[in-house]
């Protein structure tokens, strides 16, 4: 596709393959002739999805990594960068990128028009625009209360390549900026449950926190063993403040890099992994915390199990454990241990938490639970 390799993919693009497969962009930095990217939907004539006439299904990681090594391996490389197998989309086989942020622009120029003469004039919406008009209101809550240009501001998940779900699918709201995305997150945690009234628009906005009622359906979407309980999670999610509910649906404050933040070059730093470890640590600052990957660094280290070596920070690809934890706190982490060079010399030691999307035994949390009187993984 003319143009394509000009075209800079950004965390929570979704690339379209000329396969007719979507995969969702899991980095900033990519290798030449390659989008880094993860398989997210597949055609599939029993799938639970539908588009232009088309049923989809939605793959998880071994899923992913099952479905193109039977059908398309040419999808899959090894990675010198992570020493590692990895999913991308070769420049030769991308039919189209789809950004959250012209997808944001493009939904709200087309369903603002419709759902205000339907209200006018008291008529039903359908599904589709009662989640639109959902995520209208997200976008313009965090444009005046949080200060975000709406040029900031994008939707991502399946709204993305509109492969939605009536009953399951969220909202997967990307604010680009990281300083941007902490005055939304301040903005959502100082107006919970509160009804904002905005001037500009004559009308009011109320995300509300997230109730017992939908912890079950969250806690189960994304905690797939027993590394925190839904008391647990509930807890740091709450305090997370980066997940709420916008009229019974429910909604993720993502954070992506603007483009003036993103440095560095495919293969200037090289991840060797060693072995999972279990560790204690302190946390000295979680400033990045809600990057992707998130980054933590630490100091006070225990190693409990697993190599004896010097790990200075954390880093968690799945955002169940961004901003999990916070400046001065004790925490017990598991991962995989990677040594890490840059420019060819070795630079530190970090703990990656998300070696797989489901995260099955790793995990970043305080040493003390915040809801039990116990101790967590001694």
């Amino acid at each position: 596709m003319t143009g394509i390799k000009d075209i800079k993919v950004r965390v929570r693009d979704f690339v379209v393959s000329t396969d007719g497969l979507f995969f969702a962009s899991t980095d900033y930095i990519h290798p030449e002739g390659w989008a880094i990217a993860f398989l997210r939907y597949v055609p599939d004539p029993e799938g639970d999805r539908e588009k232009d006439g088309i049923r989809y299904s939605k793959v998880g990681s071994d899923e992913a990594y099952a479905y193109l090594r039977e059908n398309h391996p040419e999808y899959l490389f090894k990675s010198d960068v992570f020493n590692a197998e990895l999913v991308g989309v070769p420049y030769e086989k991308i039919d189209r990128i789809i950004k959250p942020e012209e997808r944001l622009a493009e939904l709200r120029e087309q369903y603002i028009p419709i759902i205000k003469e339907k209200r006018q004039n008291n008529e039903d919406l359908t599904f589709m625009e009662e989640l639109m008009e959902k995520l209208i209101d997200l976008s313009d809550f965090f444009h005046y209360v949080a200060g975000v240009d709406y040029g900031n501001l994008g939707i991502s998940g399946s709204i993305l390549p509109g492969l939605q779900k009536p009953g399951t699918s969220d909202l997967d709201f990307v604010v680009y900026g990281l300083e941007n995305h902490r005055n939304a997150i301040q903005a959502y945690k100082a107006n919970k449950d509160k009804e904002a009234y905005i001037d500009e628009l004559g009308k009011s906005i109320t995300l509300s926190k997230i109730n017992d009622d939908f912890w079950d359906f969250v806690f189960n979407k994304r905690i797939k063993d027993d590394s925190l309980s839904k008391a647990e999670f509930a807890w740091y999610e709450e305090r997370k403040s980066n997940r709420g509910l916008i009229r019974d649906t429910l909604f993720d404050i993502l954070a992506t890099r603007n483009y003036d933040e993103i440095e560095g070059s495919w293969g200037d730093t090289i991840y060797e992994p060693v072995d999972f470890a279990t560790i204690n640590c302190k946390i000295v600052s979680a400033l990045g915390s809600f990057d992707n990957p998130a980054t933590y660094t630490i100091e006070d280290l225990d190693v409990l199990e697993g190599p004896d070596v010097e790990i200075s920070e954390l880093a968690s690809r799945t955002h169940t454990y961004a901003g999990e934890v916070v400046d001065g706190e004790e925490v017990v982490a598991r991962g995989l241990v990677e040594k890490v060079m840059k420019n060819g010399e070795f630079e530190k030691y970090r703990l990656l938490v998300g070696t797989t999307r489901e995260s099955i035994n790793e995990y970043i949390k305080l040493r003390e639970s915040p809801v039990v009187d116990r101790t967590i993984n001694q």
